[in-house]
């Protein structure tokens, strides 16, 4: 099936807006993993609350723009109690306690938000000022998917900026890098990680929230998003932004293309490029530091 100009511009704009939809929900997972390797199985829980926070919140104060503040913060400080409660005592545990502990987390958050949120399914409803179309080479193209696309450009550079011009972002870089030395020269690094954990977990909210007009919001849709946001760390490079970013781009195009062109292959296709990337480059793309040091 081939594709005209402005069709394939269409679907490239499809594979930006999820790949920033994957890139909100896996940078927080990479950093967290890349600074004390914990593998965080619940990260997708983290995503589904955000969508039902900013559900309740839309519902109740009338306002996308209110929920898309109010649930990050939320599940921010769901992630805080996390951390504080379970993840601090597991952090020298072997990988295998931590898979199973957090896999268990999954189960905790389905069950909690079934009796909190029942078991239909929702939709956020979009801003009016976001609610349009506009026309695409002739195509036409909701605005909201835009917007998606702008609010993870735009986070991505703040991140960026974040980590690479100031004191907070280098001593994060030192504690991926090496924590042992960074702990060394006086640097705080369990502050510093409880900090980047509590931004992750507000990021994968705010991925919940804005995909929530776009997505349905139902019990249970974080596993599919979850797989896909491990497979972007893992091409990417564990502890690595800009893995995370060139991850999410080819772990987006991948899925959106594939659907496209071998739809009969769509469902595999992204452990394709999964298996290829880890064939050439077994650590990543771009990681901060080999798995194996």
């Amino acid at each position: 099936m081939l594709l005209d100009s402005a069709a394939l511009v269409i679907q490239v704009l499809n594979g930006l807006q999820l790949a920033m939809l994957l890139f909100l929900l896996s940078v927080g997972l990479s950093v967290v993993f890349g600074m004390m390797n914990f593998i965080n199985l619940a990260h997708g829980t983290l995503y589904m609350l955000g969508a039902f926070f900013g559900l309740s919140a839309s519902n109740h104060m009338g306002s996308f723009w209110a929920a898309l503040v109010v649930a990050p913060l939320g599940v921010a400080l769901i992630g805080a109690v996390f951390y504080l409660l379970i993840f601090r005592r597991i952090q020298a545990a072997a990988p295998m306690k931590q898979v199973l502990l957090t896999f268990g987390l999954i189960f905790v958050g389905l069950e909690t938000v079934r009796m909190i949120w029942g078991t239909s399914i929702h939709s956020i409803p979009m801003p009016d000022a976001l609610a349009g179309t506009i026309m695409v080479l002739g195509e036409i193209y909701p605005i909201y998917r835009l917007f998606i696309i702008g609010l993870g450009a735009a986070v991505m550079v703040l991140l960026y900026l974040g980590l690479e011009r100031t004191r907070i972002g280098a001593m994060v870089r030192a504690g991926v890098d090496h924590r042992v030395m960074a702990t060394a020269l006086g640097i705080d690094i369990e502050r510093i990680f409880f900090f980047i954990f509590c931004l992750g977990c507000a990021l994968a909210g705010l991925a919940g929230v804005v995909a929530g007009p776009v997505f349905s919001v139902y019990p249970g849709m974080d596993m599919e998003i979850l797989i896909l946001t491990l497979i972007v760390v893992v091409v990417g490079g564990p502890g690595s932004l800009p893995g995370a970013v060139v991850g999410s781009l080819l772990i987006g195009m991948a899925e959106t293309f594939g659907q496209v062109f071998v739809p009969a292959l769509s469902s595999v296709m992204i452990y394709l490029v999964m298996a290829v990337v880890l064939l050439a480059k077994p650590d990543g793309l771009i990681p901060v530091r080999t798995l194996h040091q």
